[in-house]
């Protein structure tokens, strides 16, 4: 009987002991682009980087050009202004989805 009173004993405190302690903890996070498409349809350059006629300018000006503008339409795709104003003179739909071509937000 004794070994049994020991044993319950032991198992008492096994229960009330933790089994691991957590020391460190990383947080993960899941991003994404506020956009459908990346990639300029245009000029096939990331959206995020600028166009191939604002590359080549500001390799030509000493003192550089500022970033292209991304310009979202209301259909969500986006584009380089810059590109998009080049095609808007030809035609007033947007290069994917030919909707109209309406301005949603500029900015970068």
């Amino acid at each position: 009987m004794a070994d049994e009173n020991s044993n319950d004993k032991f198992d008492d405190s096994v229960k009330s002991d933790k089994m691991f302690t957590l020391k460190k903890w990383n947080a993960v996070a899941m991003w994404s682009w506020d956009v459908e498409c990346d990639t300029c349809a245009i000029c096939r350059v990331h959206v995020m980087d600028s166009c191939l006629r604002c590359q080549a300018e500001s390799k030509k000006d000493a003192l550089g050009r500022q970033d292209c503008v991304v310009v979202w339409g209301e259909c969500n795709h986006s584009f380089h202004h810059c590109c998009m104003s080049l095609w808007i003179k030809q035609n007033n739909r947007c290069p994917l989805c030919q909707q109209e071509w309406s301005i949603q937000r500029m900015g970068k």
